[in-house]
């Protein structure tokens, strides 16, 4: 009886492909890796945008909260991208799924026709969240404080040597 009912905060399980799914199919959504905005990958590596708008180790949660203001139906899964060189690192996990185009294949969101237009308002849109600004702040004040200690550092001492 327990089997019988299923949890609804829990995905179904990915079925095999068929072409006969619809675009309103979990399988049919497009997947986004944090890989695919992270300036610090190449290319090679798994970077889908150009280096000049990737933004700096992205999180599945931040690709997550942006997509979900947008108004997308999403998915998360706990997956890690292929060419990752740890997978069993913690911050790389997780792969957000969107639900681009209605059953009858129109966009369901007419600002986002395709998948690059989804990753570029990503792009634009991750850095602005509250998280990132916060963390930003205290990375330039930590930067200073450096910088300053490093300047005492750099005088020789006046005496004997």
């Amino acid at each position: 009886m327990a089997a019988a009912t299923a949890n609804p905060n829990v995905p179904a399980p990915a079925r095999p492909w068929n072409p006969d799914f619809k675009h309103t199919d979990r399988e049919r959504w497009i997947c986004i890796y944090p890989a695919y905005l992270n300036s610090k990958k190449t290319l090679k590596e798994g970077r889908r945008v150009p280096k000049a708008k990737a933004i700096d180790n992205p999180v599945c949660g931040e690709i997550r909260d942006v997509c979900a203001s947008a108004g997308f139906v999403l998915g998360v899964e706990n997956k890690v991208y292929p060419r990752e060189l740890d997978p069993r690192d913690v911050k790389y996990r997780g792969r957000v799924r969107v639900m681009l185009k209605n059953e009858d294949g129109t966009p369901a969101i007419p600002q986002f026709p395709d998948r690059m237009s989804v990753l570029m308002y990503l792009t634009e849109t991750i850095p602005k969240l509250k998280g990132r600004l916060q963390s930003q702040s205290s990375g330039q004040a930590q930067h200073q404080q450096q910088q300053q200690q490093q300047g005492t550092k750099g005088q020789k001492k006046k005496g004997r040597k």
